[in-house]
């Protein structure tokens, strides 16, 4: 299976040479292929937020390389990051980020107003988005007007219209109820086994993290990689054994 993004002994560290010197990560070597459902898990600090920055390419390492489909991505100029980022990479965020004057299909369409989608089939593409994740009712609503899971649904429609082939999440059940997480659960698990997206969920939840097929488990800047054991790592994260 081919690799879609791999890091190769990456460093990621601020203030470098100082005396506020902060390792966020260290000598990290990690593959995520294509079809994989990856969930990158540790306590806070330990540089969960900082390699989904890496992997999403809207940062660099201090050493190491980072590869995307075999390219260099700090060979790459600007301009062909922000094309990777328009066109291969979804984003999904904690918070939502919705924009709180555009109504929920508006949110959906936008970046597709960066990708020069002509406004019909930003309208067509963004109306079927809303629709596979339970929201055709809601279009025309502002984020004000919808619950949590609501507004995190259109973000998960907003980062599937320009048909990515690597969706990031960054804790997207963070600011959810049990319930609701569940049911976003259930989107990201369809998205990857019938749409055979590749995903990569940033959380501290165990019982998020059990929905993955790959664990990526940070603690204070190292990795560990665990393909096979995810039952095992979620029981113990749950009984404080990591």
């Amino acid at each position: 299976m081919s690799s879609v993004i791999e890091c190769r002994k990456i460093w990621k560290i601020y203030n470098e040479g100082t005396t506020a010197e902060v390792r966020a990560l260290q000598d990290v070597n990690i593959k995520i292929e294509k079809g994989d459902f990856a969930a990158v898990i540790g306590p806070s600090g330990s540089g969960k937020s900082t390699l989904m920055y890496l992997l999403g390419c809207l940062d660099l390492p201090t050493r190491g390389e980072i590869y995307l489909d075999g390219k260099d991505i700090a060979k790459l100029h600007e301009s062909d990051l922000a094309t990777i980022r328009g066109k291969k990479i979804g984003f999904i965020f904690q918070a939502f980020n919705l924009l709180p004057t555009l109504t929920a299909l508006e949110n959906v369409m936008l970046p597709m107003v960066f990708q020069g989608t002509n406004e019909a089939e930003r309208k067509k593409l963004a109306s079927h988005f809303l629709s596979m994740v339970g929201l055709k009712e809601r279009e025309n609503h502002r984020p004000n007007e919808l619950s949590g899971g609501e507004m995190q649904r259109v973000a998960i429609a907003r980062s599937l219209v320009n048909h990515p082939e690597v969706i990031l999440a960054d804790e997207p059940t963070g600011n959810l109820d049990t319930t609701t997480s569940k049911n976003i659960m259930k989107i990201f698990k369809e998205l990857h086994e019938k749409y055979k997206k590749t995903l990569i969920i940033v959380t501290h939840d165990p019982s998020v993290a059990g929905y993955a097929k790959k664990i990526v488990s940070i603690v204070d800047g190292k990795v560990t990689v665990d393909h096979g054991k995810i039952g095992k790592y979620v029981w113990q994260v749950k009984n404080g054994k990591k």
